[in-house]
């Protein structure tokens, strides 16, 4: 019902900033929850952000809470991840994925094939 494409990834200092988008074809796009997540090499997907459909309510894990900010544009079928103040650890491959309000990935059905984040220091 929806598939997800995700760009925007790169190299950036650390400190930096970077926006990621997530476009995702289908009708139905406003009735998902779009969830972020991410994963470094030799680690376990990792949860990073939640929003709901209607964009009004987003949830994040702790160690991104205050630098990362999840929007979306339901009139463009986007979801957008805006990481401010990035650091090292950040590096990653990040997904974004279409379901439930949730932050595990069991909960999502439909995933995107991932852009990498590398955040030199």
């Amino acid at each position: 019902q929806v598939q997800p494409v995700e760009s925007g990834g790169g190299l950036v200092q650390a400190g930096g900033s970077l926006r990621l988008s997530c476009a995702a074809s289908g009708r139905t796009f406003s009735n998902y929850a779009m969830g972020w997540f991410r994963q470094a090499p030799g680690k376990e997907r990792e949860f990073v952000g939640t929003i709901r459909r209607s964009g009004g309510t987003t949830a994040y894990a702790p160690s991104v809470k205050g630098r990362f900010t999840i929007s979306r544009d339901n009139a463009k079928n986007t979801v957008y991840l805006q990481m401010t103040g990035l650091k090292p650890e950040d590096t990653a491959v990040y997904y974004c994925a279409a379901g439930s309000y949730s932050a595990l990935p069991r909960d999502y059905p439909y995933w995107g094939q991932g852009t990498q984040v590398t955040v030199s220091s």
